[in-house]
């Protein structure tokens, strides 16, 4: 039997597209016996949040992306939606409202100023209510350029006046959720060793100017160019939370259990220790994803921690 002492920085995202997945209260019931104490879901479910009901496990709850057009129109659809969906869980307890997930500017819910009207609506839905659930977007590495060199990084020009709201609706929560998931955004794309991708520690990637800081990892040069570019933009006293992090076990080229089990073990441990642009703080970190989902496309459907009929770790994982 494995038991799992997740570090308290650690989460794991519960997505829900598959039609074989366990029951609500069984995958709650899983976080609790493996010590899993934070959870992101990509909208709410109330089967779900009935589950998590005095759990004291911590949640970040994404309003999907296909809600946001009705939401920036109506401050009363946004009252309704945090009143079924948060008010009446008040025994759950939300860490953050994400208002959409890697909205593209191009996108329905990216077009003109509906992601921004839709996350002050939910705000002020929040502060309406009462409640002090912080509210952000979450965005994602394709939103950012020049992150070959970590000082570098910026904001493209598509994405800075497009995010450029949501930082400084983030400034007051002193987070800023964004999704850094190595092999989708890199190992496809480019041709780099292996062992920079899986954070083994013995590969430095290079040093960077101004600061001089060293990279031994490809996560730790995403997230630093994240922080240069919030430097950048008015967020520099921002924390960055990454809300999605993770390796498939098929499905693409250098998808493996073997790398999956490397990656997910040293992310665990790596986090722990901050970036080198953030030393000594630990890195609020959600891996993706509880299941295997098979509703999803290509790799995709294989990022999965565990089996989904037969509730299995798919390898072992060392959580201490």
């Amino acid at each position: 039997m494995i038991i799992l002492l997740l570090a308290v920085q650690i989460g794991v995202c519960f997505g829900q597209s598959g039609n074989n997945l366990p029951k609500p209260s069984d995958v709650v019931a899983m976080y609790k016996q493996y010590n899993i104490q934070r959870v992101r879901m990509y909208g709410p479910n109330p089967e779900t949040l009935d589950a998590l009901r005095g759990s004291y496990i911590e949640l970040i709850l994404d309003v999907p992306n296909g809600d946001l057009k009705r939401l920036a129109d109506s401050q009363t659809e946004a009252n309704t939606w945090i009143r079924d969906n948060v008010q009446m869980y008040n025994d759950v307890r939300f860490k953050y409202i994400s208002v959409g997930n890697e909205v593209k500017p191009g996108d329905t819910a990216g077009n003109g100023s509906i992601l921004i009207e839709a996350i002050q609506n939910i705000d002020k839905a929040l502060s309406e209510a009462g409640l002090g659930i912080p509210v952000s977007t979450t965005t994602y590495m394709g939103a950012f350029t020049h992150t070959d060199l970590p000082s570098r990084g910026r904001f493209s020009n598509e994405y800075r006046n497009f995010l450029q709201p949501v930082i400084y609706i983030s400034w007051y929560a002193s987070d800023f959720l964004c999704s850094v998931l190595v092999f989708e955004h890199i190992f496809l794309r480019h041709s780099i060793k292996k062992s920079k991708f899986l954070l083994h520690i013995h590969c430095v990637i290079r040093a960077t100017l101004p600061n001089n800081l060293s990279y031994k990892n490809l996560f730790d040069a995403n997230l630093d160019s994240v922080y240069a570019a919030l430097d950048k933009s008015g967020g520099e006293s921002l924390e960055v939370v990454v809300s999605e992090s993770g390796w498939p076990t098929q499905g693409g080229p250098g998808a493996s259990v073997g790398n999956a089990e490397t990656y997910i073990n040293n992310l665990i441990q790596h986090v722990k220790n901050g970036s080198p642009r953030r030393p000594g703080k630990a890195i609020e970190t959600y891996i993706f994803a509880m299941f295997d989902e098979n509703e999803r496309a290509n790799e995709d459907r294989y990022f999965g921690l565990f089996l989904p009929t037969t509730r299995q770790l798919k390898y072992a994982v060392n959580f201490n």
